[in-house]
């Protein structure tokens, strides 16, 4: 049975805004690798609603899991943590 509760949070970059109402975020995350041990990047893109376009490239955002908004959003923009300079 899978957990219904509780969202998944993650935060990202937003790393394009060209669409209405959507912005491409990319979420960075640390893996360690099996056999060598060191750590690697590993990147994920996910398209994520931002209803009122505040979001601009550059900015870190907080995305929160939601109910499928599209083909491809499943993700909506909470919180802008730190706008881009």
């Amino acid at each position: 049975m899978k957990n219904r509760g509780i969202k998944r949070q993650l935060v990202g970059t937003v790393v394009s805004d060209k669409m209405d109402k959507t912005a491409v975020v990319q979420v960075e995350r640390l893996v360690k690798h099996p056999l060598y041990k060191k750590y690697i990047r590993r990147r994920n893109k996910f398209a994520a609603h931002d209803n009122d376009n505040r979001c601009n490239i550059g900015d870190k955002v907080l995305i929160t899991e939601s109910r499928p908004i599209s083909k491809l959003k499943r993700w909506r923009i909470t919180d802008i943590i730190e706008k881009a300079v």
